[in-house]
């Protein structure tokens, strides 16, 4: 797998007619990647240096509609710029785009300073709190989502009625069926692969035409990083192979929904934290602290899992989504799973996030419930076993964004790990999304109301 580039070796590559191109990319609220297309010329010559752009990427909804109510930029304000200042250690090929290589940029602001509600900048704030307390944060993200064989276009002029899925039945690990995707999924692997992401695999998900790939594990800002280049070579690809996908939580009533689980653990010396061979489950102390952590604050944490009002649709009892914040070993019914027990890959596997969630937030929210449990010596509640489902008394998962929200808008743990103002702007963006969701009329309200009412 080849190591990112240099300047030196973007320089030669620039001299040898192989790029011509470079993104520069930030990522937004939403999860998506925004930034510039360089010629690869002017980024050599100045922009790898730093480019700006419109700091209402920052208070923008799905649809690019500047929302009002935030502190950090407004009409009032003048949207002014951010500072997009490259991290020249993700400058990479994309090898699925012609002549194409991109980097990751940090938000700033005109005095040099982190943009603090920035969701990279989030992440790396608590991964600079687990380096001091003397962890490096390992993680990884399962990402799921569903391939249909007509490509955007038809789908948002048939108003996305009646996608068809590649794979029309439920083919969960099927070799058969996932050779139907591979004129898409073969080339994916490879280009990310080549793209210096580790791929370890991908596989036929738990529904009709629902995908599944898996990125082999790093460190926490690593691993976001990955996370939102697949998203979007995912996208490129199936466009270009004259296909569609989705990241939707939950795209059809009557389908399985697309989840992002997350593992996770921290490291010391290169060693995994979390083992203790000679302790029950040959979980560590650590570990045990760490997950009363993500536990106790489970419901605070909720948001940055599940952002959207559908993301709460994919909470469905039989269907492999959770619907109770407990963990247990090996057990999908449980919100949080121990994987690996005893071995040196042990580790908590987080099943409560969509496919649908912002990398950076979502781990950044895990890692600050996980440290706040270590910092106050938290004891780990009693393992939850058989069937969490029918388990009438668990801890349950928020049942909407409103619950999310509010729960979010009250902890103190996020607002120590963040900052009052980080906490703010995200809460601001929950209640334009319920208010959005309550204005708008549905096609279920025509369907239910427009006879029969």
């Amino acid at each position: 797998m080849p190591a990112n580039l240099s300047l030196d070796s973007l320089r030669a590559a620039v001299d040898a007619g192989e790029i011509d191109t470079v993104l520069t990319c930030v990522c937004d609220m939403q999860g998506r990647l925004v930034g510039k297309r360089f010629h690869a010329r002017h980024f050599l010559d100045a922009g790898h240096e730093e480019t700006h752009g419109c700091n209402y990427l920052l208070a923008l909804d799905v649809e690019m509609t500047p929302v009002p109510g935030y502190k950090s930029a407004s009409w009032e304000k003048g949207y002014g710029d951010h500072v997009h200042k490259p991290d020249l250690a993700t400058l990479r090929r994309a090898p699925w785009l012609p002549g194409t290589a991109m980097v990751m940029a940090d938000l700033l602001d005109h005095h040099g300073e982190p943009v603090p509600h920035a969701p990279r900048n989030v992440l790396k704030r608590q991964v600079e709190r687990a380096r001091a307390l003397g962890f490096e944060p390992m993680m990884a993200t399962e990402l799921e989502f569903y391939l249909f064989e007509e490509r955007f276009e038809q789908l948002w002029d048939a108003r996305y009625q009646r996608p068809t899925p590649v794979v029309r039945y439920n083919n969960d690990y099927g070799l058969f069926g996932s050779s139907k995707e591979e004129a898409l999924m073969r080339p994916l692997r490879n280009a990310l692969y080549d793209a210096g992401i580790p791929v370890e695999n991908t596989k036929g998900e738990a529904e009709a035409g629902q995908e599944e790939i898996n990125i082999r594990y790093s460190d926490a800002l690593d691993t976001a990083d990955m996370h939102s280049i697949v998203k979007q070579a995912t996208k490129e690809m199936a466009q270009a192979h004259g296909r569609s996908v989705t990241f939707m939580a939950k795209y059809a009533t009557d389908r399985a929904g697309s989840s992002s689980h997350i593992h996770q653990s921290l490291w010391r010396r290169g060693e995994n934290a979390f083992r203790d061979p000679q302790a029950e489950h040959g979980m560590s102390a650590l570990m045990r602290s760490y997950l009363a952590g993500l536990l106790a604050h489970a419901g605070e944490a909720t948001y940055f899992l599940a952002p959207y009002v559908n993301s709460y649709k994919r909470f469905t009892v039989g269907m492999f989504a959770p619907t109770k914040a407990v963990w247990s070993r090996d057990n999908r019914t449980a919100g949080y799973r121990v994987c690996g027990e005893g071995t040196r890959g042990v580790r908590v596997e987080c099943r409560v996030g969509g496919a649908d969630l912002n990398p950076y937030l979502a781990l950044a929210a895990q890692l600050a419930a996980g440290l706040s449990g270590i910092e106050k010596g938290l004891e780990l509640e009693p393992e939850m076993a058989g069937d969490v489902y029918s388990t009438g008394s668990a801890r349950p998962i928020p049942r909407n964004l409103r619950e999310a929200a509010a729960q979010l808008h009250e902890s103190a743990m996020l607002r120590a790990a963040f900052g009052d103002d980080v906490v703010e702007h995200y809460h601001r963006a929950a209640l334009w999304e319920i208010s959005e969701s309550d204005r708008v009329v549905t096609d279920w309200d025509l369907v239910r109301g427009f006879e029969r009412l």
